[in-house]
């Protein structure tokens, strides 16, 4: 990857962008709207929201008013738990894309999967949502749909039932929490795996060893992590309201960790993670 426009490319052709703007945790409309266009500006080409985010609204008509062309502009979305299932999957979706206000979604997600604390019936309860997923794909109202927070066992029924499978599984995923058996079982299906939080909220960013590797570089933590991400294959999704911060996160192209150095960031011991596990939510 040389530039924020370089893809990545699913496994049914879809080209998406390398890195993602996150927009977790910017509710303020026009917080949000100010933080996307920045970013579209600085460079990027691919936008991440969701129903819960409650900002749908706001990242649509920055979309919409930036000056680009639809097509020239990636936007996932993510369906909210409580909207699991055949039906209430339909009705979500048309209430996301008339909250965008867009003609299409590029990437459409399983925010959560559902899990055996919530219902015994979570494998169906997945398999009918996935389903539902599989009808949107197919009217080509979304042109790639996927999971996350899908573990390998939430993963694996799943796949045995679907037609269509799953191009992207988004994860927490960042120094000191790897989630590697999760990304081993996607990349062995050709599911390109997504870096929700890849700075850790910030809290891995002052790490000694991350901090020493910064150094060596010039560099940030924060774009030690983003690239560190990438040389990884995993596709980052840096969030920030800060303009700075936006064009520093998207600056990583004009340098290259060495293999010892990616190692070395592989193998820390646990740094933080949000403590949000797929199998013990209950929202």
């Amino acid at each position: 990857m040389q530039k924020l426009s370089d893809c990545f490319i699913l496994a049914n052709n879809v080209s998406i962008p390398c890195i993602g703007f996150g927009t977790w945790q910017i509710s303020d409309d026009n917080t949000v709207v100010q933080s996307v266009l920045t970013a579209i500006e600085t460079g990027y080409r691919h936008i991440d929201t969701a129903a819960a985010y409650e900002n749908e609204k706001g990242v649509g008509q920055a979309v919409r008013s930036c000056g680009l062309k639809r097509e020239d502009v990636f936007v996932t979305s993510k369906l909210w738990n409580t909207q699991r299932g055949y039906e209430k999957t339909l009705a979500a979706f048309d209430r996301t894309m008339a909250n965008l206000q867009l003609d299409y979604l590029d990437l459409y997600l399983i925010h959560w999967p559902a899990n055996a604390k919530q219902s015994p019936d979570w494998q169906t309860i997945n398999q009918e949502t996935w389903r539902a997923f599989e009808k949107l794909y197919k009217e080509q109202r979304i042109r790639a749909i996927g999971l996350s927070n899908f573990l390998p066992h939430h993963l694996e029924p799943l796949l045995k039932q679907a037609e269509i499978t799953p191009s992207v599984n988004q994860i927490e995923f960042h120094p000191g929490y790897t989630q590697q058996e999760t990304v081993d079982f996607c990349k062995s299906h050709q599911i390109l795996v997504e870096a929700w939080s890849p700075l850790g909220q910030g809290k891995v960013l002052s790490n000694p060893e991350l901090l020493r590797i910064a150094g060596k570089y010039k560099k940030s933590t924060a774009q030690i992590c983003i690239k560190w991400c990438l040389q990884n294959g995993i596709l980052p999704l840096p969030k920030s309201t800060t303009s700075f911060r936006i064009k520093e996160n998207a600056s990583v192209f004009d340098f290259e960790l060495s293999v010892q150095d990616i190692q070395t960031i592989n193998q820390l011991p646990h740094c933080w993670d949000s403590g949000f596990y797929p199998d013990k939510i209950d929202f």
